[in-house]
């Protein structure tokens, strides 16, 4: 027997100037199921959920739960009203504790006036036993790697005790374990009626615990069928509305010689206790290890963002030292950082001044004002070759979608002409079409004679793109592999090696 319809959105429609974003997309979701929106970057999925959320207002369609006509008229109207939502994006106040964001906007007081301090406490440890969340309630939110600080923000949404919890690439930022944990918690709303919204790019796990899948692509609905009807193959043509038989690009990059050696790198007040390695032109380095392996703080400290306790960076054998990104910058390095909001972009700024602020000084016309020319043909090469979906250069960033905001950043970094490129997580929130362009990206460059270092979460991006995989595991690298003649297992066992 079929659950009943918990939430239908139908016909929603949502333009912002110069694109239709929703054109008549409709959604219906049971009582007791995880219902997978699915679609390309840019699909319009966030902002399907936006407008149920309250973030935007639609310009036309209904929307109802429980059989009643819902309008809500800001985030908090939502979720005072049964339905919660776990963003892409985390946007926590970092110099709070844990409790403090678990219950901003919301204090429990005593008498309606004085927030009680012991009644959060008491509430926090209640939610954290009962979804199994191991996190200090009383940790500053700044000091928590990002894996957990989405742990909170998961049982944040949980603590409402919503109807409908929409989750927004819930699981970019965990580890294994921690994926298998929020899926547990989902099987267990699952058992109280709720009704779930579930946004990946990740096929995997949308096959896994879906039981609808609904397919969007350019602002439209394509489909919605039951998960067990569908394949991977069958799940990326329809999203992209055409084959696409291989994950990854023909690897035409070869190696050649040493161009970067990193010997005892250390850092201060960081995870990194120990690495050393080489980086060859023409090359694609994967670094792989678990959340906390310091895969990250290599990165940050080559590019200068951390502050280097030993060790010697030498390019091209002459030693650079890299003190500030500034400097990295003028030796040649860039770094695509992890977390793409926090940062990697300029929010309120637009299309043009994201790709140009690193590059400012080749726009000079006799060092006192910028080439507004240039910056306009620089930033319409970075969104041709960058497949940027931007109604116009001077839309502002933090309206695109999150793959679209990426791939911004991507582009700002290669019109510096880097000769070492660092990429964190390059590939996060990002769906499967775009992916295949950044990974032909990064070979083009490696083809191109640069140096590409890159992190990643995913153990199939590291096989299918890298030439050699370092193995981080307790701030100290573990092993290296050649990607060709190595298996996950392998990849996993050096990970625990100094756990």
């Amino acid at each position: 027997m079929a659950q009943p319809a918990l939430l239908e959105m139908r016909n929603i429609t949502k333009e912002f100037p110069g694109v239709k974003a929703l054109d008549g997309v409709s959604l219906t979701v049971r009582s007791g199921t995880v219902h997978a929106l699915m679609g390309e970057n840019g699909a319009g999925k966030s902002t399907l959920m936006k407008c149920l959320f309250g973030i935007y207002n639609r310009d036309s369609g209904s929307i109802t739960m429980d059989g009643k006509e819902i309008n809500f008229k800001s985030s908090k109207d939502a979720l005072e009203n049964g339905v919660a939502m776990v963003h892409q994006e985390l946007n926590q106040a970092l110099t709070r504790t844990v409790t403090d964001n678990l219950w901003l906007g919301r204090y429990p007081k005593v008498g309606g006036i004085m927030v009680s301090e012991s009644i959060m406490r008491k509430r926090t440890r209640e939610i954290f036993d009962e979804l199994n969340v191991h996190v200090d309630p009383k940790a500053v939110m700044s000091t928590l790697p990002v894996s957990q600080r989405q742990m909170v923000e998961i049982a944040k949404a949980v603590s409402y005790n919503a109807k409908i919890i929409v989750f927004d690439e819930p699981t970019s930022s965990l580890t294994e374990a921690e994926v298998e944990h929020l899926f547990r918690i989902i099987d267990m709303l699952k058992s109280r009626g709720c009704g779930i919204i579930y946004i990946s790019h990740k096929m995997d796990e949308i096959l896994r615990i879906s039981d609808d899948v609904t397919i969007m692509r350019d602002g439209t609905w394509v489909a919605t069928r039951p998960a067990k009807e569908l394949t991977m193959d069958e799940i990326i043509r329809l999203m992209v509305g055409r084959e696409l038989t291989n994950r990854f690009p023909p690897k035409e990059n070869v190696p050649a010689d040493v161009i970067l050696e990193v010997e005892h790198l250390s850092g201060k007040y960081t995870r990194l206790k120990e690495a050393s390695f080489q980086l060859r032109q023409g090359e694609i380095l994967g670094i792989a290890g678990l959340d906390g392996s310091g895969r990250t703080e290599v990165l940050e400290n080559l590019f200068g963002v951390m502050t280097k306790d030993t060790g010697t960076i030498r390019l091209h054998g002459k030693e650079i030292k890299n003190k500030n990104p500034r400097e990295a910058i003028k030796n040649g390095f860039a770094l695509l950082t992890e977390e793409r909001r926090a940062t990697g972009i300029f929010g309120i700024r637009d299309i043009r001044d994201n790709t140009v602020i690193s590059n400012l000084k080749s726009y000079l016309l006799g060092g006192i004002c910028l080439s507004d020319k240039k910056m306009k043909e620089d930033t319409a090469w970075a969104i041709q070759a960058m497949h940027i979906k931007t109604p116009t250069q001077s839309t502002q960033i933090r309206t695109l979608s999150g793959g679209n905001q990426q791939k911004v950043i991507i582009g700002r970094w290669l019109l510096t002409k880097p000769e070492v490129l660092l990429l964190d997580e390059p590939t996060r929130g990002i769906d499967v079409g775009a992916k295949y362009e950044i990974y032909q990206l990064i070979i083009d460059l490696a083809k191109a004679g640069k140096g590409v270092i890159m992190v990643s979460s995913e153990m199939p991006e590291l096989l299918g793109v890298c030439d050699r995989i370092l193995v981080m595991s307790g701030g100290r690298l573990a092993g290296e592999v050649d990607a060709k003649n190595t298996s996950q297992e392998e990849i996993l066992t050096l990970a625990a090696k100094y756990v």
